[in-house]
């Protein structure tokens, strides 16, 4: 047998052979571990994989809500009428359990900061247990906010989160057309279904009006809940998406000229308790938008929504300062209706230029006596003459013949025609058609009915009628009742009077609400073109403002909704008699208009009204400027306000002068222009501190 000799290695062959080895290991280690690792992955992936996603989907999670930035409002120029101000607020989250006893450490360690007692603070905390997250304080200030940050570790749960408090950074100004938010109610949470408790949202004006576009969408922060339903940590979030930004039509400067010139008026009135309600509005002739709605008294959103209404409840409860009058309040016309009047008889072929009435100052309907205003009589009057003065005879003539009534002077008190038959005939047909023709001309205008401007709680106006049944007292008409009538059956059964011709024709037989006859007056400025009245002009999206360069949304197009058709000397006639009212010495507004650098198209008017059981005169004044190119129509009403000339016609020039002076009109002296900002002395002005400093 042979044997082969092993062979001798050498050290530093064993040594690298020991090497070899070691890394062989290794490796095989390693092949293994990933083998054992892809091996349960996929035993997890494959075999179980359905059971694990299903359990990761049902570790239940809860939403701590957070709140989006309502839009902001901002008038025509860009400036700011309300937003959203960021403040602080210091919440306690309750993500785990909580002792009792570090709920009342908690109380007795933020109680002083936080101005509250130790106990009120711990019910606090211990308050709706439902919810992860419990509000302790809200708006606080920077020493408290400092308090929780250096006192974090000492404070568990309790954290500085952003909220936001609605603010109206000018108070009273444009008030009622703003409106202001409020909390969500037991009484009207059924209209806001899907919106969270805390959320605010809009009561009145233009908060409420476009309470979708300004609300915005909620966010969440997602936490996750344990077994014995407790929050352990933090999931994710879904933030919240703010509301759309408005930009109003409406103009801060002139709104803030508007309400100081109707306070002014208001204090300047002998009786400064007479004008208990006021209103103004100017609409832009072309596009309808609402450049001023003045609504007297004065409110200041900010009350409810700072928290500050307590300090002004007698004055809120007793004023009736939260109506907006320039929408809500129906008072008689008086003689600004004429122009719509004359319009109608002319159209019936009834009054032509050379038609001319002798005026007593008084006329004979049946046996009653119907007097001018004051005692007048203006003698030989025609069309534009009649404007210009406001004769009553001439206008009790054009009621009466719409009404078939003939033959009324002020010797004789006139009949009806024999063709009608008996007198009861004649009221259910004849009468009946000429207090239509009245009223459903006017209506042709915009009076009687709601415009449909976009505020919420607009009223419409009202018709009326003598009732012979009722001592003559005046009951409501229904024009469209009547008209329906005397179309099927050719009557309309009434106890009128042809008085109410009479009164109809100089507008004491109806109701209207400053809003309505600023459309009138803009429909005159258009030679019978109505556009409806509207306070929006533009939605920006969160991120968007009139003033970053953003391209809005949406802008509201001016919206024609009829037309008054007559032929062009009609307008002329109607025209000329309205800027007589203001240019001429014998028009009644002439003194409110002596000077202007501008002609104006406008109507007085007077109408005699209770007020607080005694009789006093609804001041009343619509018109256009500057009359050969229209831009601006205004209506003012004010009752207990006197002639519509002494108070109402003041307050509608000066109201022009603003607006004129703001837009730098050629005609205007150029040292008296302004700017577009809201007036530097808006807020040490009587119109912003009477209601601030009232009880």
């Amino acid at each position: 047998m042979r044997f082969w000799k092993r062979q001798e290695l050498t050290e530093e062959e064993r040594r690298w052979r020991k090497r070899q080895f070691r890394t062989h290991v290794i490796y095989a280690m390693i092949f293994l571990s990933f083998t054992s690792l892809l091996l349960r992955a996929a035993y997890v992936q494959i075999s179980n994989g359905k059971a694990y996603r299903q359990a990761e989907l049902s570790i239940p999670k809860a939403r701590i809500p957070v709140l989006p930035q309502r839009g902001w409002i901002y008038d025509a120029n860009g400036q700011v009428l309300a937003w959203d101000k960021p403040s602080l607020s210091i919440v306690m989250n309750r993500y785990s359990t909580t002792s009792d006893a570090t709920y009342r450490h908690l109380a007795s360690a933020l109680a002083p900061v936080l101005h509250q007692t130790p106990q009120a603070l711990y019910r606090l905390m211990k308050s709706d247990s439902g919810t992860i997250q419990v509000t302790l304080a809200k708006n606080v200030s920077l020493a408290q906010v400092a308090y929780v940050v250096e006192h974090q570790s000492e404070l568990p749960g309790v954290q500085v989160i952003q909220d936001y408090i609605r603010e109206y950074p000018y108070g009273d100004l444009a008030g009622q057309v703003l409106g202001y938010v409020g909390a969500i109610t037991a009484e009207n949470v059924s209209r806001y279904q899907g919106y969270l408790y805390s959320q605010k949202v809009g009561e009145t004006g233009v908060e409420e009006q476009y309470e979708p576009l300004l609300q915005g969408k909620p966010g969440y922060e997602l936490v996750t809940i344990n077994s014995a339903g407790n929050a352990i940590a933090e999931a994710g979030e879904i933030p919240p998406q703010n509301g759309d930004n408005l930009q109003l039509t409406l103009d801060g400067h002139e709104q803030a000229c508007a309400q100081m010139i109707m306070q002014s008026m208001i204090q300047k009135v002998s009786d400064k308790n007479a004008v208990e309600n006021a209103a103004a509005v100017m609409l832009d002739v072309k596009t309808g938008g609402v450049i001023a709605m003045v609504s007297y008294p004065y409110l200041d959103p900010n009350w409810f929504t700072l928290g500050t209404l307590g300090q002004h409840a007698h004055y809120v409860s007793t004023s009736g300062a939260q109506v907006n009058n320039a929408i809500a309040m129906v008072n008689y016309p008086g003689s600004t209706v004429k122009p719509a009047n004359l319009i109608t008889a002319m159209k019936a072929g009834l009054v032509n230029p050379q038609t001319t009435i002798e005026d007593d100052g008084y006329i004979y309907i049946g046996k009653s006596r119907k007097n001018e205003d004051e005692g007048f009589a203006f003698g030989a009057v025609d069309p534009v003459e009649a404007l210009t003065v406001s004769s009553d005879v001439f206008f009790y003539e054009v009621g009466l013949w719409l009404g078939k009534w003939f033959g009324s002077s002020a010797t004789q008190g006139g009949s009806w025609p024999a063709q009608d038959g008996s007198y009861q005939h004649y009221l259910n047909t004849d009468l009946a058609k000429g207090m239509n023709a009245l009223f459903q001309g006017e209506a042709d205008f915009g009076l009687g009915y709601k415009t449909g401007i976009d505020l919420p709680y607009e009223n419409d106006g009202a018709f009326y009628i003598l009732d012979s049944r009722q001592g003559n007292r005046q009951v409501p008409y229904d024009l469209k009742a009547s008209e329906r009538s005397i179309a099927k059956t050719g009557e309309y059964v009434n106890y009128g009077s042809p008085a109410s011709l009479a009164d109809a024709a100089i507008g004491q037989s109806q109701m209207f609400t400053p809003l309505q006859l600023a459309e009138y007056a803009l429909a005159l400025a258009n030679r019978g073109v109505r556009v409806t009245p509207h306070v929006l002009q533009a939605v920006y999206g969160p991120n968007g403002t009139p003033t970053n360069g953003a391209k809005p949304v949406s802008t509201v197009k001016p919206k024609r909704t009829g037309r008054v058709t007559a032929p062009d000397w009609q307008w002329n006639l109607v025209q000329r008699g309205m800027i007589g009212v203001t240019s001429s010495p014998n028009g009644t507004a002439y003194g409110a208009f002596a000077g202007a650098p501008y002609q104006v198209a406008g109507k007085t008017g007077t109408a005699q009204i209770m007020l607080g059981g005694k009789p006093t005169d609804n001041s009343v004044f619509i018109c256009y400027a500057p009359a050969d190119h229209p831009q601006v129509a205004v209506a003012v009403m004010a009752p207990g306000g006197g002639y519509g000339a002494q108070f109402s016609a003041v307050i509608a020039r000066q109201m022009l002068d603003a607006y004129f002076n703001e837009h730098h009109a050629p005609f205007m002296p150029k040292n008296e222009w302004t700017d577009t900002s809201i007036p530097a002395n808006w807020k040490s002005s009587p119109a912003y501190q009477i209601p601030e400093q009232s009880p």
